[in-house]
């Protein structure tokens, strides 16, 4: 789960479901996600494969580019963004 939180503190919440065919634990993929967050928090949906989640007209009073990450979790939801795998080695190479 990640969202995006603007300077008015509205909030717009999106998920990318992955599959795990490695088997890679989700203490792994947590603190390998959270090892390349900005601030211990955000980081860029363009480098990092995702939806953006602005849904609403830029406002530059409150709008930035950068969305929240929220956690990783096991799920039984349709695969909608390939293997976990994909993303780790994306962010590996620098996004």
């Amino acid at each position: 789960m990640y969202l995006y939180r603007d300077g008015a503190n509205y909030k717009q919440y999106g998920e990318a479901v992955y599959s795990n065919i490695t088997g890679l634990s989700l203490a792994y993929i947590n603190t390998f996600l959270k090892a390349r967050l900005i601030d211990g928090e955000w980081f860029y949906v363009k480098e990092w494969g995702l939806k953006d989640l602005h849904h609403y007209p830029y406002d530059p009073d409150i709008d930035h580019d950068y969305h929240e990450f929220g956690d990783v979790e096991e799920t039984v939801e349709v695969v909608t963004n390939g293997d976990i795998m994909d993303l780790l080695v994306l962010l590996q190479k620098g996004g």
